[in-house]
């Protein structure tokens, strides 16, 4: 069984559990501001680090972008 501290999502699990849109996801992705890690063409998302960096983030200006 997958260990919650392993689990890698990809850009639409990344969109849900944080509950903003992909092209957020995106824009923040190109900026440099998430951490991620491209695999061929696919990006992919360690929940530990993106757990790890909401964290880190949490006192800074938040990250807006397009409504839905």
């Amino acid at each position: 069984m997958e260990e919650a501290t392993d689990k890698v999502f990809n850009i639409d699990e990344l969109a849900t559990y944080l509950k903003i849109p992909k092209s957020t996801i995106y824009k923040i992705v190109r900026e440099g501001k998430i951490p991620s890690q491209k695999i061929g063409r696919h990006w992919r998302f360690r929940k530990f680090a993106i757990d790890r960096w909401l964290e880190e983030t949490r006192e800074e200006k938040p990250v807006t972008g397009e409504s839905h």
